[in-house]
């Protein structure tokens, strides 16, 4: 076990308690690393900042729509490969080809759909309809990211949904069809329960994915968080605290308001979807 526990105390347990340390630290980076004790100032400069509000209000909407959809969707994909329509291999291969896609590449081909000059626009425009800027209006911004990561994570999900529904023994569906039970009530009486525990495995997973959304708003902003702070995320600010601004005290405090709110919400959804067993 020696070797995990190094691997697992280098990469994962000592940068914890070193970013514990910086929280309470004023860090000096240029000429020289110096730290000077700051006490809980760091933390409460979080209750002070304004952006930090305006990336709290956007991570938290784009959390409350993706992470609801994205699990729909993955549910509605999964249930329809395993009712054993035709090709359904062809079809599992084009669903879950987003997936296996670079964020960054993918990223920059919404771009190009998006830009003002790009594929969107040119359908548009092509059937009449008036031309947007979808990138450049902060109304509109973070609903294309929102888009673009659902339609990137639902076949993953779909993936772990699927498995799911295949182990799902027939014989309860055949003795529910025998008592009367049509497919609504199989699936709403059936299925779903049984998939409860999957079901709090993919809204967990995605919601800790969603609040560190980076990589998407920082190509499709160029880093700044815009337009007029529209895709400015939780991660995003952490990321312009360390690096532009150079306050690393304060990027750690930060990371730490995020992590008690992904525990904070794991642990409530642990109530309402995880608490149940089934064998």
């Amino acid at each position: 076990m020696a070797p995990s526990i190094l691997v697992l105390g280098t990469f994962a347990i000592a940068p914890i308690f070193y970013a514990l340390f910086l929280s309470f630290q004023k860090v000096q980076l240029l000429g020289g690393i110096e730290y000077q004790f700051a006490g809980w100032r760091n933390f409460a400069r979080l209750v002070e900042d304004d952006r930090l509000g305006i990336a709290l209000r956007n991570t938290a909407e784009y959390v409350a729509i993706v992470v609801p959809t994205q699990t729909i969707l993955a549910l509605i994909l999964a249930v329809t490969l395993n009712a054993g329509i035709k090709g359904k291999n062809w079809w599992r291969i084009i669903y879950f080809l987003p997936t296996v896609t670079s964020s960054a590449v993918l990223t920059l081909i919404f771009m190009w759909i998006y830009n003002t000059d790009g594929l969107l626009n040119h359908f548009l425009a092509f059937w009449g309809l008036p031309t947007y800027n979808w990138l450049g209006d902060p109304a509109v911004a973070l609903k294309g990211i929102m888009l673009m990561n659902i339609w990137s994570t639902a076949p993953f999900f779909m993936v772990i949904y699927l498995a799911a529904l295949q182990d799902i023994p027939k014989s309860l569906y055949e003795a529910a069809a025998l008592d009367g039970a049509n497919q609504w009530e199989q699936f709403f009486c059936i299925t779903l329960p049984l998939l409860k525990p999957v079901t709090f495995f993919v809204v967990a997973i995605g919601v800790i994915g969603t609040f560190q959304l980076f990589d998407q708003s920082y190509i499709f902003s160029g880093g700044t968080g815009g337009p007029n702070n529209a895709t400015l995320t939780i991660v995003l600010l952490i990321y312009q605290a360390v690096f532009r601004d150079l306050q690393m005290g304060y990027a750690a405090a930060i990371a730490f308001l995020l992590a008690a709110i992904i525990i904070s919400i794991t642990l409530i959804q642990r109530q309402f979807l995880g608490s149940e067993k089934f064998d």
